[in-house]
């Protein structure tokens, strides 16, 4: 596509151009009570010593009347589909299949006052109890901390960028940002100085909210090379000592006091849905990470329509109670745990943050969600650890256990959509599962959700086993989260549903099996990548249409299946095409003990694989020691080894453990489809992947170059023997 300046004018819109649009939120109730939450919620600690007056409330009433907003002519004939200037506008995608009227993210935040103001918004632990947050103080927070930016010299266009875990602060902060005309740009808090540099330079961060003095330390090491960066905010650690333009939070907050409500209403009363409000950087397997723009028309119009195609419910059905823990700078929380919640009235509470260390399961039991999100490998983790305990527990214990999923995985296969369970089943349900979930803190949990990458058909038949159904959705960081989802109205086993009502899917050079490139079009699609003209090209059609890079094929009813990225295709030196992930997990569903497998073959004669072992990980690292887990030591035992380390069964070649890994592969290439796709060599690893490692990215992903490049002499070796 022959793209010209940062607008992108060469590629022309092919949708309609969009009438007068009146941005007008309907007026809010204002007898909420602000200095302290609602009756049972007692007080808050994040609002106790600042005084939160109701006055601001008064603001948000002014501005949801007609006559304080100007009429807006949303797209406008010389806006393009795409930019990549953080200040730039595009055309939106407006069409009859999404005719909803855009609007902003305060306009959202306004309408969720008048209908939950006094409801629990955030909830959150402070020396070992709950406190909460209502919806009324989150806006206020939220209102107080777009002043203190402003006051800190937040500019138009420029960032706000958070290093720190989940938190109520996090919160307030993005929305503040959004509401002072700034962007919102998460960073990992696994982030080297470097990583945060590239990010914060990019973005043209002028504030950075952290939460410890570790993450401090990264900002200080660096700050000499952000000619943009103004002040740092710390909030869950005093700083170390008094530094110049490093506050507290208490201290920002209070700066801004000194901006007046009218000069902040000026600021969101000028913003247009069609406007960048939230960067999200992808992870950068290769490259540089890309700053994905999403406007804010993207964050609400995903937050209501993407939600509702996973029945996420709005309050005054049922108060949807949901745990934050995963990474808010990845897409899939942040949509989730934030902009959704405030769209339906959620009740959100923050986990630990040594949550994947071990403590969700805790905060799930106290908190009792009724839906949650989790990437495939914190499922895996979860059901691994259910394993460790059965494997302890007593011989009645544990053959109940395997009798109640035995039947309830049955009858979940067999009439997934049936709601009459046999006696057997509902029995299985009520002596054995119910209790299981409950220990979860899946007793109130009508929905579980995953994405983000693949998940063994081991896993989803664990779960099915408890009578838990995981519903998978698929988006990317460029399509605002979800273009499709899963719900218990659309599900289907291995799918990622359907696609959410109002977005579009076409499948581009698809093969005689109807699996082609997965092409999205919508009003989830991105705005651009920041400062970035040739990826954009690459990514977005003349048409509008982001084309993913994924590979997948859609069945009669329209349910998608994916079958792995283009880019990992493996080409062998024949010129087969080989997809590694079915194959992958066709060696993990064969043989249990296999923790990851990685398919080698590019442009070589044969394929080959690198294995890893399930083993326990560190409790206060995640790291993988060398002990094998419960099903691995089991594995061994059922084939004749005694080992019950990684050590003794790579270090010794262990005859009994290889000798099985070896039939499983024989097992598997017997049902490949042809000769070329049978794997011919493979090696065991020393140790499992991590994200400390390298091989796995900040949400557990793959990254397959770094894999390659890290165990080049070992994947060398096995061709090497070929030219003897």
């Amino acid at each position: 596509v022959p793209c010209t300046s940062g607008a992108g004018r060469s590629c022309p819109p092919q949708d309609p151009s969009m009438p007068d649009s009146r941005v007008t939120p309907q007026e809010s109730r204002l007898d909420a009570s602000l200095g302290t939450t609602q009756g049972h919620l007692g007080t808050s600690s994040l609002t106790d010593g600042h005084t939160v007056s109701k006055e601001p409330l008064s603001h948000a009433l002014k501005l949801s009347s007609p006559a304080k907003v100007k009429d807006a002519q949303l797209n406008s004939p010389e806006e393009a589909l795409w930019t990549t200037r953080a200040d730039g506008r595009v055309h939106l995608r407006i069409d009859p299949s999404c005719p909803q009227t855009p609007y902003t993210v305060h306009r959202m935040f306004c309408e969720a006052l008048d209908k939950y103001g006094d409801l629990s918004a955030l909830g959150f632990k402070r020396q070992g109890m709950w406190e909460h947050i209502s919806y009324n103080q989150y806006y206020l927070l939220a209102r107080k901390a777009a002043k203190g930016f402003l006051k800190l010299g937040l500019e138009r266009a420029h960032s706000v960028a958070i290093l720190g875990f989940n938190s109520p602060e996090w919160f307030f902060s993005a929305v503040g940002t959004v509401f002072a005309g700034g962007i919102v740009t998460g960073i990992y808090t696994t982030s080297s100085p470097e990583a945060c540099r590239y990010i914060a330079h990019d973005c043209r961060a002028n504030i950075i909210v952290v939460d410890t003095q570790k993450q401090l330390e990264k900002i200080l090491k660096i700050w000499k090379n952000l000619p943009h960066l103004k002040a740092v905010v710390i909030f869950q650690e005093p700083p170390p000592t008094k530094m110049a333009n490093v506050y507290t939070m208490e201290e920002f907050m209070d700066l801004g006091n000194e901006v007046t409500e009218e000069a902040l209403d000026t600021i969101i009363n000028a913003q247009q849905p069609n406007q960048c409000c939230v960067l999200v950087y992808t992870s950068g397997t290769t490259g540089n990470p890309k700053g994905v723009m999403l406007s804010q028309d993207n964050i609400t119009w995903t937050a209501h329509y993407g939600s509702q195609a996973g029945d996420i419910q709005p309050a005054e059905v049922q108060q949807e109670v949901v745990v934050s823990y995963l990474p808010l700078s990845h897409i899939a929380a942040q949509i989730y745990d934030l902009w959704t919640g405030i769209q339906w009235g959620a009740q959100v509470c923050f986990a630990e943050t040594d949550a994947l260390k071990g403590s969700l399961v805790n905060t799930l039991r106290e908190v009792e969600p009724t839906s949650h999100m989790g990437v495939p490998r914190v499922w895996e983790k979860i059901m691994e650890r259910i394993q460790e305990v059965a494997a302890q527990s007593g011989f009645i214990r544990r053959k109940m256990l395997l009798w109640a999923m035995s039947v309830t995985l049955e009858q979940n296969l067999t009439c997934p959509s049936s709601d009459l369970k046999p006696f057997t089943t509902r029995l299985a349900d009520y002596l054995v599962l119910a209790k299981v979930r409950q220990a979860l803190g899946f007793a109130k949990c009508q929905k579980n959700f995953y994405g983000g990458a693949p998940m063994t058909a081991e896993t989803q038949h664990f779960f099915l086993g408890l009578n838990i159904r995981l519903y998978a959705g698929y988006g990317l960081s460029e399509t605002s989260g979800p273009h499709f989802m899963s719900s218990p109205y659309n599900y289907r086993l291995y799918s990622s549903g359907k696609v959410v009502p109002g977005c579009r899917v076409k499948l581009v050079n698809e093969d005689a099996e109807g699996i082609g490139e997965i092409c999205l079009w919508g009003r989830t699609i991105f705005m651009g990548y920041l400062n970035m003209e040739d990826k954009t090209c690459e990514a977005i059609d003349a048409d509008g249409w982001l084309h993913t890079g994924d590979s997948g094929h859609l069945d009669a009813d329209g349910f998608l299946y994916i079958t792995g990225r283009l880019k990992e295709l493996i080409i062998t030196a024949g010129g087969e095409n080989v997809p590694p992930v079915p194959i992958e997990e066709a060696v993990k569903t064969e043989l249990p003990i296999i923790s990851n497998a990685v398919l080698i073959g590019d442009q070589r004669k044969f394929l080959s694989m690198l294995l890893t072992l399930k083993c326990t990980l560190d409790p206060d690292t995640s790291d993988p020691t060398d002990n094998l887990t419960e099903q691995a030591v089991e594995f061994c035992q059922r084939v004749g080894s005694k080992a019950a380390t990684v050590s003794e069964v790579v270090g010794k070649k262990d005859e009994a453990v290889y000798q099985a890994i070896e039939e499983g592969i024989q097992r598997v290439n017997m049902n490949a489809a042809a000769r070329p796709y049978h794997i011919q060599k493979w090696a065991v690893l020393e140790r499992d992947f991590s994200i400390s490692g390298g091989e796995l990215g900040p949400t557990m992903k793959l990254k397959r170059l770094t894999v390659l490049e890290k165990y080049k002499d070992i994947i060398d070796s096995f061709y090497q023997e070929q030219k003897k």
